[in-house]
């Protein structure tokens, strides 16, 4: 088995990927509340607020979830490259 030392790690890559995950995440969770603001619309009577705010997080939640996810995955790389300096970065196992 080879062991190896992560050193260093991309900012924009890990930036991209954050970026996606957390996006991927908002969309579920603004499906979520479109399901609980259709729900409580249809209980309440009131003929569609609660579920045009449900369809508005299915837009919103995951743009806003993403550019979070970015800017945390951006922070989390330099922060990582910074202390990685400090502390000789992560050592792995590679093998078969």
């Amino acid at each position: 088995m080879a062991r190896l030392k992560l050193k260093r790690i991309g900012v924009f890559s890990l930036a991209k990927l954050q970026a996606v995950i957390m996006a991927f995440i908002g969309l579920i969770i603004g499906i979520i509340f479109a399901i609980i603001g259709a729900t409580f619309s249809s209980l309440s009577g009131s003929a569609g607020l609660g579920a045009g705010f449900g369809a508005l997080a299915i837009i919103i939640l995951p743009v806003i979830y993403g550019i979070l996810g970015f800017i945390g995955g951006a922070v989390g790389a330099l922060l990582y490259n910074l202390v990685a300096v400090l502390v000789g970065g992560i050592e792995m196992d590679f093998g078969k």
